[in-house]
């Protein structure tokens, strides 16, 4: 299993998300990096030894501009191998952040227009660049009003994997920064229904999260909040192994 560090850029910062409340979220406080500049905040964790980011691009997300020379330069200076939501919703988006360096493409459900760009992407791009992220809010899925077609979140898994979806993100935005924990239950029920990868976001409050999360068999976790405060530390991710 692969630990993902977060970085949450919002007006050109990194900023501390806690549960979707993007008008409150502040900038960030962390005991790994002193600067909220996101190359900054990059570099620390290639320091630390990481190989790879999740970025989150609140711009993008909410209003459309990707901003591609904060993800190059980070790509260009640290190496790091970058999983980016901006908020694509688009062919041509999702290949410039590709030609910007981004290893993979994340294609949020709360801004996907229509499920037959996600069918597209991966025809195009391939199932190892482009992930889908199914994003919740407790037991709903955030989708785009006039989005047609099912809602559900198993459902919606199903059609993914159908399209050729190798991998998927379930990020629940209700428990990101929350210290709560995971939905283990629904977890346990998507790893045992549809063969897929799954990485989880949001709620991680500790190494024993973790550990719960790697023997469910889970393929990667993204994790901020945890790692900035301390309460998971190198120490602790090297002697679990997952680091």
């Amino acid at each position: 299993m692969r630990v993902i560090p977060v970085i949450d850029v919002l007006n050109g910062i990194v900023v501390h998300a806690v549960r979707g409340k993007r008008r409150e979220y502040q900038p960030l406080q962390s005991n790994l990096c002193k600067s909220v500049e996101p190359l900054e905040v990059a570099k620390a964790f290639k320091k630390l030894g990481f190989n790879e980011l999740y970025i989150a691009d609140l711009n993008a997300i909410t209003r459309g501009s990707v901003n591609f020379q904060v993800l190059k330069r980070i790509v260009d200076e640290t190496g790091l191998k970058l999983m980016v939501d901006a908020g694509v919703a688009d062919l041509e988006t999702a290949k410039k952040l590709l030609d910007s360096g981004v290893s993979k493409v994340v294609i949020g459900t709360e801004t996907l227009h229509s499920k037959s760009f996600v069918g597209e992407a991966v025809r195009l791009f391939g199932s190892d660049r482009a992930i889908v992220s199914l994003d919740l809010k407790g037991d709903k899925v955030l989708v785009k009003l006039g989005f047609a077609g099912c809602k559900s979140p198993m459902c919606l898994l199903r059609e993914f994997k159908e399209m050729g979806v190798s991998g998927v993100i379930v990020l629940d935005l209700t428990r990101v920064g929350s210290g709560e924990g995971v939905n283990a239950d629904f977890l346990k029920k998507v790893l045992e229904d549809i063969s897929i990868d799954v990485y989880v976001g949001g709620g991680v409050r500790d190494i024993k999260d973790l550990v719960e999360l790697q023997n469910l068999g889970v393929s990667g976790v993204l994790v901020a909040t945890a790692l900035h405060s301390g309460k998971i530390s190198m120490n602790d991710l090297k002697q679990a192994r997952l680091l």
